[in-house]
Formats: structure tokens, sequence, C-alpha cells
């Protein structure tokens, strides 16, 4: 009987032979020389061979050659050329550099009056480094930052658009925090990224007391406010932080080195979500200095009272004062008016609030005490007559008479008094004010009928009037220390020309000589000359700081000996005859001795014209010389008068200095 396993057996190796599919056997494959059954003919055909050319392989390799010289070449870059500016920002995620900001130097009157300080204040900042940059997240963060600030979204956006190349200094979101925000925000800043605290100070001016606002300080201290971009990039090789505040106008910006300290440092590590995780190393701040200013408190009060008072009897809004020591040239006080708080300004003063400011047709914001320029009015005829002495024009007995003006072939020149004074002499044309006599040291008086070049009484003349205007400072700033002061301007026989293309005329030098037409001078430069004239003739740089730290500032001499002593005494004399017997005659009944000139200036032909006075006293040893403008005041010796005559009974009755 068959064996069915065997029959089976050769049926698979008979289908398994007669399979289609041709293989080609290998000696390798059945190595056994001995079964002769197992040899198999090696076959002639070839099924597996070459399936890639020999040029494709090259241009393979080369492609895997120049990709691999990239990844070389790229990763040379970034570790060997830029490898320490990607170092720095690896160490930017992981050690930070923060400051500790210097307590800034506060600011006391002369009599130790405390006018700045600085409160404790908390400010939120976010660091925008450590923000996410899945923009959903980072929206959720800023809208929760905008809740506990109690701000907009697109205000904390445009604050970190604005400083984005910094983006790994903390960025100041919101100053001035109430508690229920500390508090707030102490709690949930762990779960913010990039939000973080700082403990600073903000400036509180102490302008007020239980009765009286004293606004007009904010001329003169200023205030600070943020860095800008720009401020930054000047002031960051400085030690100034992004943060940071800056002096912006009056002593915060002048003194801005001194008020600012030194800012201390701290190098930190923080965590993933820029928490600080502990401090590796920190150099301690270094306190700005005190200023001690020449302004005396009560004083700036008292003239702020003055000014203020009058605007209001005659229904005027725009003044100033100067007030200052003629021995040394420090500045007593210094109101301009209107004025604005310098408290709005550190306390987030809305767009809003400052658009109104400077859309206000008075322009609180500008200083006109030092940089208003006016037509300086008969102010101007105390130099004159000093010039005029001092040139050989007249003598202290030269005399003119005065008929009501001087007419110059069509034109007429007039006295304010119509028919004249009479007889004038230097005295009485300082005390009465007379046009006349000013006209003549000034510009002469031609014979007639040829009025431009012969002259019957030669006077001084357009140059030699400029030279002495510029030796008692006009023309030119005086640098007191403030910002924004005015160098007002004197005209000459050049600028009329290539101005207007036309020749400088007699007319021109008369209204010169009496401080009308082109002249324009600023409150403090009135100040100052009458205070040269009252100190026998020394002009003092005229500053607000007498003390930074326990420094003294000290005195300086811009020009002296001005004139003679002589000649400056003809001019004291007259100007105290002005108060005797003359236009200032109001003021004989003061507990003081008061040398003065009163002033009007034209300087349209529809509206009032400014008033001036400006005088010193006590006549025979000045401690204060007064100088006050009241813009559209019309007449010096009515408006001006009275706020100077008030200033000065309070400083005879009531003033300790």
């Amino acid at each position: 009987m068959t064996d069915p396993f065997s029959i089976r057996e050769d049926k698979i190796k008979d289908s398994f032979l007669s399979r289609d599919l041709r293989l080609t056997w290998t000696e390798e494959m059945f190595d056994d020389p001995g079964d002769e059954n197992m040899k198999v003919e090696r076959s002639s055909s070839q099924f597996l061979g070459s399936a890639i050319s020999s040029r494709k392989i090259k241009i393979f390799s080369l492609i895997i050659f120049l990709a691999l010289g990239l990844f070389f070449a790229r990763s040379f870059y970034l570790q060997v050329v830029r490898g320490e500016y990607y170092h720095g920002l690896a160490e930017g995620n992981r050690i930070r550099i923060l400051p500790i900001k210097a307590s800034r130097g506060v600011i006391f009157d002369s009599q130790g009056q405390q006018l700045v300080k600085n409160i404790a204040s908390f400010n939120l900042l976010i660091t925008p480094a450590d923000l996410p940059d899945d923009e959903s997240d980072k929206n959720k963060i800023l809208k929760q930052v905008a809740e506990l600030a109690e701000i907009l979204v697109a205000e904390i956006e445009e604050k970190i658009k604005a400083q984005q190349p910094y983006i790994y200094q903390p960025i100041l979101i919101k100053s001035g925090l109430n508690y229920q925000q500390i508090i707030d925000i102490t709690i949930k800043e762990r779960e913010l990224p990039s939000v973080s605290l700082e403990e600073g100070w903000r400036r509180e001016y102490l302008f007020s007391d239980e009765e009286e606002i004293v606004d007009s300080l904010s001329h003169i201290l200023g205030y600070p406010g943020q860095l800008t971009r720009e401020e930054y990039r000047e002031k960051s090789e400085l030690g100034y932080f992004l943060n940071d505040v800056v002096g912006k106008t009056g002593l915060e910006l002048v003194y801005e080195k001194e008020l600012k300290g030194e800012n201390g440092k701290k190098q930190i590590e923080v965590d993933a979500l820029g928490k600080e995780k502990q401090i590796i190393a920190q150099n301690q701040p270094v306190a700005g200095k005190d200023l001690t200013l020449s302004l005396n408190y009560n004083l700036q009060k008292k003239a702020e009272q003055a000014l203020t008072k009058t605007l209001r009897t005659f229904n005027k809004s725009r003044g100033a004062v100067v007030v200052l020591n003629p021995q040394n040239g420090e500045i007593l006080a210094l109101v301009s008016w209107p004025s604005y708080s310098s408290n709005d300004f550190v306390n987030d003063l809305s767009s809003e609030e400052y658009s109104s400011l400077v859309a206000d047709s008075d322009k609180p914001l500008f200083n006109r005490a030092i940089a208003g320029a006016y037509p300086s009015g008969s102010t101007i005829k105390p130099v004159m007559a000093i010039a005029a002495l001092a040139e050989g024009i007249i003598t202290p007995r030269t005399s003119f008479n005065s008929v009501g003006g001087i007419q110059i072939q069509q034109w007429f020149f007039p006295d304010w008094k119509a028919g004249g004074h009479g007889l004038t002499n230097v005295y009485k044309a300082i005390a009465e004010s007379v046009n006349t006599f000013f006209y003549m040291i000034g510009g002469g008086f031609p014979q007639e009928g040829n009025p431009t070049k012969e002259y019957e009484f030669e006077g001084l003349g357009p140059y030699k009037i400029a030279q002495w205007l510029e030796k008692f400072g006009l023309g030119k700033k005086s640098n007191i220390d403030l910002n924004s002061e005015a160098k007002g301007f004197i005209p000459t026989v050049e600028w009329k020309n290539q101005t207007y293309g036309e020749k400088w005329y007699i007319g021109d030098t008369y209204n010169l000589a009496i401080g009308q037409g082109n002249l324009l001078v600023t409150p403090l430069q009135v100040a100052n000359w009458t205070a040269a004239i009252a100190n026998n003739g020394t002009l003092y740089w005229p500053h607000l700081v007498k003390k930074i730290g326990s420094a003294e500032v000290g005195t300086r001499v811009i020009r002296s000996n001005i004139a003679a002593v002589d000649d400056l005494t003809v001019v004291q004399e007259a100007m105290r005859q002005t108060v005797t017997s003359g236009s200032a005659s109001s003021f004989f009944d003061l507990p003081i001795a008061v040398a003065a000139k009163t002033g009007t200036a034209q300087w349209s032909n529809i509206k009032e014209p400014h008033a001036w006075f400006t005088c010193f006293a006590p006549y025979q040893n000045p401690e204060l010389a007064v100088t006050v403008l009241i813009e559209e005041g019309e007449e010096g010796s009515r408006t001006a008068a009275a706020v100077a005559k008030e200033i000065l009974y309070y400083y005879a009755t009531e003033f300790q200095n």
C-alpha cells in the first residue's frame, strides 16, 4: 500500500518546482557537495542588478554633502559668530539685572521749609520677554492685568509696543497703585507670568496750607516724568533704567543730575514665569542730593496773592513778579500767572486735561517771568540816562524844554502829558517819565531843514544805545537755573535793513530810547538791571538754588563796574524822586524808602498796553529789587504798582528772612 505521506510530499515538491517564478540559485545556498540530487545548475539570467545609476548616486552624495556643510556652517555661526548674543538671550531667560532705585533729592526754601517730598508708591510692571508666545494665552494675561490695574488692554499693548527693543526690562504699566489694587495684584502675581510689583516713590509738591494754594511754585520746581524711548537711548549709559523718571521742566530738569542720585542694581535668577528665585549679587543706590533755594516760601505766597488780587480787581488775567536780592542775584520770589499744579503731572494727568492746559489762551504752562518778551516801556529810561551821562551826552544839569513832544517834518513824537512838562533835567525826566528828554538824549535833534545829517543836539544814536543795553544784560539770556528763558531782542540798524530792507530812521531811535517799537525784554531782565542800578553797577547771575546738598552754590558776577558810581547815583536819586514827587508818589507812605520807575508799553493798536513797575528798597541800602508786569494792564503806575506796593509793605512789616 502506498504511503499517503510520501504521495503528499511528491505533490508538494512538483507543485513548488512547477511555479512560473524562476529563481537563481547559488552554490552558497546549498553547500552540500555529497548530495548530487541537490545540485542545481546556475542560471545565466540576472533579475536583480544595478537599479540606481552611478550618476544619480553622485548627485545624491553631493546633496548629502551640501546639507551637512550647511548644517555645520549654521552651527558655527550660531555657536561661534553669534554665540555671545544667544548666550545673552539664554541668560536673559534665567539671569536678570533689575534696578534698585535711588531716592530722589528733595527741595527746601531758604528757611528750611520743605517744598517737595517723596511719597512711597507701588508700580505695576510687565516684562515682555516673559509673556507667553501663544497669542490667546498672552491676551488672557493682559486682560487680567488690565482689570486689576483698571486700565484698558490697548494702553498696555501700546506701552509694550513702544518699548519693543527692550523686552527683558520691566515696563511701567501703572504707577501709584491704590491699596486694593496692590492687594489684588499681590494675590494673583504668582499666576501671571511677566507681571511684578515694584516699590518706589512719587513726588508730592507741598503747594498748599490750610487757606492758600501756591501753585506759582510749579513754574519754578517743575515736575519729573517717565523716560521716553528717545530719552532712554540718551541716558541708558548714565545708569538710567527704562522705567526711571527724569526731570521734565523747572528745577527738576535743570538739577536732574544732582537730584537723581545713582541707581543700585541687583542680579537675580528667575524661574520659567520670570519670578525672582534668588539674588545673585547687588549694589546699593546712592540717594540724590537735596536742594536749598534762595526763594522764601512766605514771600512767594505773598507775591502770588498780591498779583492775583490785583488781576481780579482790574479784570486782568496774566502777569508776572520777580523779587531778587540786588547784592548777590538770589531770587527771593518768582511768580508767573496763571499757573498749573505740578501735582497734576505726577498723578497721571489725562490727555484731555493736558490738552485743556495747552489750549488755554492764557497759557498757564508758560513761565512769563523768564520766557515772556515784551516792550519795556519807560522802565528802560534809567538805563538810557546812565548811558547818556557816561557818554557825556548830558550832565546832571542838562535840561530840555518839554512842550508836549517833538516834531520832525511830518512826524510827531508825543509826550504822555498834553502841553508837556516844561523845563526838564534828568531827575525830573525819570521821576515824571518825560519822553521828550529821552528822545533828545537817544536820537538827538536835527537842525531844521536837514533831519538826517546835521544835529542841533546829537544823542546817543542806535549803535551806542545797543552797546549800553547789552551791558545791562539785554538781548541775551542771564542763564538763570530754569529752562526756557528768553533772551529778548535789541533792534539794530543792520537788523532792520536785513529784515525789512529799510534804513534806520530817527523815529526808530526815538522809539528805542523810550522802550517802544521792536525792543523786547523779560521781567527777569528788568529786575536784573534795576538791581544793577541799586548796587552801584554790578550785574549778578540770577539764581534760585543756594545749596546743593551741603555745598554753597556761590555768587557769580556777569559784569561789574558797568558805569561810574557818580552817574549811577544820579539815576538812583532820580528813581527816588519818582516816589517822593513823581509817578509813584503812592509809595511815599510805606514804612520803607523806595526808589522806582513806572512803565506803560504800547504793543497793539487794538489792545491795552502792558503795565510795568520796577523798584528797589530800602533806598539807602537795597535788600530787594521788585519788578511787576501785568499784560494789557494799562498804566503801570496804577495796576502793576499796586502789586509791588503790597509786596513791599509785607516785606517791611511782616517778612522774616
